[in-house]
């Protein structure tokens, strides 16, 4: 079982994301990353996304994405508030780790993480140092 820090590098290849630093948060059930504009439309009778988002902090470089919609939930945040989010599943690549996972989607450009990675997305694979940060390096 691998060890992560508090923050880690991981990479979401399917989304064409290299590296993208993630704070790994424990008391969140799903992880979730950042889109500030969101435009769904239809693939083959499928409904997808086409997500614009920001991958690196204090950057406005912009990156579009696709990923087919997974669901639609309502998720509370760490303040209480309650909004519905669209689900995609991607890889995620972190250490020895390559498997999909769930993300939700949501503005996080007023935070210093452009991803959370969850707890459903750690079970059984991993274990927390809280005191440690980047333990798995970055991706290459």
């Amino acid at each position: 079982m691998q060890t992560l820090g508090w923050r880690e590098w991981g990479a979401l290849p399917e989304l064409g994301i290299a590296a993208i630093k993630m704070k790994v948060d424990t008391g969140a059930k799903t992880s979730c990353l950042h889109a500030f504009k969101l435009e769904p439309f239809e693939r083959d009778g499928q409904q997808w996304l086409r997500i614009w988002m920001h991958p690196e902090q204090n950057s406005d470089r912009e990156q579009i994405c696709e990923a087919q919609i997974h669901d639609q939930r309502a998720v509370t945040d760490s303040g209480g508030h309650t909004e519905q989010r669209y689900v995609i599943k991607s890889r995620l690549v972190i250490g020895d780790f390559d498997s999909p996972i769930e993300l939700t989607l949501t503005n996080r450009d007023s935070m210093k993480f452009r991803m959370l990675l969850g707890r459903q997305a750690m079970r059984r694979q991993f274990l927390v140092n809280p005191d440690a940060s980047y333990l798995l390096g970055e991706p290459q």
